[in-house]
């Protein structure tokens, strides 16, 4: 019995391990489906219940085993960009938490920032961030000798920065880091991230994971509801000595290292930190935004987010004295701790918010307040807060800004999108709205029939008296006793009979006033057919149709009230709802040359020199970033119709233009090419497979100004000779360029603009500016997959 058990069990193991192996090749989420299952174990079905101990041992072992050869495995295969990043970090977060003691963060200037191996995967990280691959070649950086020059406090910042001037009278400066002095910052980064990430709010969002746009949006559409007032504040202020004093002491409680903040100093006496609150869209790969901005400016409005948090502890735990005398039986205090053991979930807590309700969104410097309560209450809201940033921030606000109703004609602007709220019906609501749309059309098509059919009978009618005029003419066919030989004594000498008729016709025409009919066919169906029908037909037709309008047009709450169960989810609830800027998204589309002044899709001439490849990775990249950014917009449709129509028309038209063929012929060369551009039948599948790639690159914390950089329009300036050589312009990228191309400044929306796919403020420094690229960051850049962060526009020589 032993043996006969001892061999059935190994030969369940042999299987078992060769179940094992074909398991290990597997992702990783299948193993995690198997540890959801603690109790479950193979053994059992073989040797009962009395081997349930042993079985979870086994495979406790076996699941180890295989984490194991999952990650052998890994190591085998190119790692992507997304890992590629989270492994630097990783290993400078190691580094960074063995300088944690006493509550603070000692040296990290000189034991991480200044380690050769934290340069050299800050390296990896930009190189990353370009989408090269760190297994090929790479530059030159010597690490040793910037690590022993940052330690000892003697690296040159103005010797590694280059400024760049606007054309034209006015002089705009733009100063940017070159390669090594962006290695620093991106270390430096880091290192920040790594101390900051766990303290900030979770009503920020930004740079950080799983808390940037979408996950913005998404709050406010799914968790802002049953509010009163919204509204947004507008900052404006660009890094000053003040702002930066502040910002430094700030950092002191968490950090101690003056060498930190004096290689700060220095970055900001030499104009590269490119610090501004307000002026641009954050996050959007606009080459402006220094490196340090995120958390720069995550670490100073940490500040405002505690700010509000104890203002929103005022006014919802503790509230006005006037709700307190208005119903002494709810304590406030009571009803705010409810609120944060139930998560601050709306659903649950409806039915017991009578007071006042604060609602804070805040991306980067963009901030976003709704409250639920009395307009004096937003106001004073309102008023403190900016009080606080002027005055303890040192920031300017912009007054203008007005407290909204959310229930108003107007909603607010927020991220580039419309915050609109809207009132959502109720089942029992919309089953009466579709049963009127029903009645509705059934009438409008009985009148179309009633339209028709009288309008036929008289054009019947006047066939007829065409008919009986001729056989007037007609010596044995004439009636003598008839009217029409009665007036025949009227008709002149030699007249056409068709010209008699016209006579008679206009005759009865200025006697019926035909003028003031509406048309002919009016006349034909009020004027002729209708007067010879039977009187009863015509009041039962029109009874009918005066009902149908009475019920259309009669108020929903009286029909409900009609219904059985009535009551019962019969109350209409308000959603909020984000807005694409369809109409804005039209513009953008005159202003790139994609359709003229009538809205019809045109030929984009800057693009025709550039390769049939490229012009479509150009059309494809702006339909991706509308499929990825307005996913969860409630006009999506309204995007879908313009990429189907406009876009891909246009992109047709421009390849039509380029070899100068017919567009059906273009349609039929390029048709698997094309596919990346849906039709309107092909919508949907393009949709899904473009958020798959959303899913995938979703951590804003790594990828942050990359997934929401536009699309800017490139001109070909040149083709790259042997006798003018030029490398690719992108950083970490050490390949040839094929062409040079120029870079056209198409808009500069200012603070807070609109998001259309397109790049919405380039600095006008860099309008004309030319640089090289090789094709497949050419493809890259126009596809999403970096941002014009990547570029070193000082690499031309």
């Amino acid at each position: 019995m032993s043996a006969t058990l001892s061999t059935n069990t190994l030969g369940f193991l042999s299987c078992h391990n060769d179940h094992t192996t074909a398991i290990a090749q597997q992702s990783i989420r299948t193993i995690k489906r198997f540890v959801g299952h603690p109790y479950f174990s193979t053994l059992e079905a073989v040797n009962g219940e009395n081997e349930n101990v042993f079985g979870k041992v086994t495979l406790a072992k076996n699941l180890a085993c295989l984490v194991e050869e999952s990650s052998n495995l890994d190591e085998s295969r190119p790692k992507s960009r997304m890992e590629v990043k989270r492994l630097s970090e990783l290993r400078i977060k190691k580094r960074v938490k063995e300088q944690y003691m006493d509550g603070k963060f000692h040296n990290v200037m000189a034991k991480v920032i200044a380690n050769p191996k934290t340069l050299c995967d800050a390296y990896d990280s930009i190189r990353a961030n370009s989408n090269v691959d760190i297994a090929l070649e790479a530059d030159n950086i010597p690490f040793e000798a910037m690590a022993e020059e940052l330690s000892c406090g003697n690296f040159n910042i103005e010797a590694n920065v280059f400024s760049i001037l606007t054309r034209g009278a006015k002089k705009e400066a733009l100063v940017l880091p070159n390669l090594k002095l962006k290695v620093v910052l991106e270390a430096i980064r880091i290192a920040l991230d790594i101390v900051y990430r766990p303290q900030f709010f979770k009503t920020s969002h930004g740079c950080r994971s799983g808390r940037g746009h979408f996950s913005a949006l998404k709050y406010m559409r799914r968790e802002i509801s049953n509010t009163d007032w919204w509204f947004t504040l507008v900052l404006n202020k660009k890094l000053d000595y003040s702002v930066l004093n502040k910002l430094i002491s700030t950092m002191e409680s968490r950090i101690e290292d003056p060498s930190l903040y004096t290689i700060l100093r220095r970055m900001f006496d030499a104009k590269v930190l490119n610090l501004e609150f307000g002026g641009f869209h954050k996050g959007h790969g606009l080459p402006q935004e220094g490196v340090l901005s995120p958390i720069l400016m995550n670490i100073y409005l940490d500040l405002f987010d505690r700010e509000v948090y104890r203002l929103s502890m005022k006014y919802e735990a503790l509230g006005n004295r006037r709700h307190c005398e208005n119903d002494r039986s709810h304590s406030k205090l009571r009803s705010w701790f409810r609120r944060q053991m139930n998560g601050n979930s709306v659903e649950k807590t409806v039915a017991e918010d009578f007071g006042i309700r604060v609602h804070t969104c805040r991306f980067m410097d963009e901030i976003f307040i709704a409250i639920s309560g009395s307009k004096e209450d937003a106001l004073s809201f309102k008023s403190e807060i900016q009080s606080y940033l002027q005055n303890s921030l040192l920031l300017d606000v912009d007054d203008r800004t007005e407290i909204l109703p959310c229930n108003g004609p107007y909603g607010v602007r927020f991220l580039g999108t419309l915050v609109k709220r809207n009132v959502k019906d109720s089942p029992a609501v919309r089953a009466v709205h579709k049963l009127k749309e029903k009645v509705k059309l059934f009438a409008s098509q009985k009148q179309e029939y009633w339209d028709a059919g009288t309008v036929k009978i008289g054009k019947k009618w006047l066939s007829h008296g065409l008919k009986k005029v001729k056989e007037s003419e007609i010596k044995h066919l004439a009636d003598s006793c008839s009217v029409l030989s009665q007036i025949s004594h009227f008709r002149k000498a030699g007249m056409e009979t068709d010209h008699w008729y016209k006579v008679l016709v206009k005759i009865w025409m200025q006697e019926i006033n035909a003028k003031s009919k509406e048309n002919e066919e009016h006349i034909l169906s009020k004027c002729i057919a209708e007067t010879s029908l039977p009187q009863e037909l015509r009041d039962s037709f029109y009874k009918f149709q005066k009902c149908a309008e009475e019920y259309v047009s009669s108020e929903t709450c009286a029909i409900l009230a009609l219904m059985p169960n009535f009551g019962i989810n019969s109350e209409s609830s308000s959603v909020t709802e984000i807005i694409a800027p369809v109409n804005v998204i039209k513009k953008r589309l005159l202003r790139y040359g994609l359709t003229n002044a009538e809205g019809s899709p045109r030929t984009c001439h800057m693009l025709i020199l550039q390769d049939a490849d490229d012009i479509i990775d150009w059309f494809s990249g702006l339909t991706s970033r509308w499929l990825r950014w307005y996913s969860e917009c409630e006009n999506l449709c309204e995007v879908k119709r313009i990429i189907s129509y406009q876009v891909r028309k246009s992109c047709i038209r421009t390849l039509a233009a380029k070899f100068r063929i017919h567009e059906s012929e273009i349609e039929k060369r390029f048709d698997s090419e094309l596919s990346r551009i849906p039709s309107t039948q092909e919508i949907n599948e393009i949709e899904n497979d473009t958020l798959g790639f959303q899913d995938s690159n979703s951590d804003e914390a790594l990828m942050y100004g990359i997934s929401y950089s536009g699309l800017c329009l490139l001109s070909l300036a040149r083709i790259v000779s042997s006798s003018r050589p030029c490398s690719c312009f992108v950083m970490g990228c050490v390949a040839a360029a094929p062409c040079v191309y120029t870079l056209h400044v198409m808009e500069r929306q200012k603070f807070m603009g609109w998001k259309t796919g397109f790049t919405t403020c380039i600095h006008p420094s860099l309008h004309g500016r030319r640089i090289g690229l090789c094709k497949q960051h050419l493809k890259d850049l126009y596809l999403g997959r970096i941002s014009l962060q990547s570029i070193d526009f000082g690499a031309w020589k």
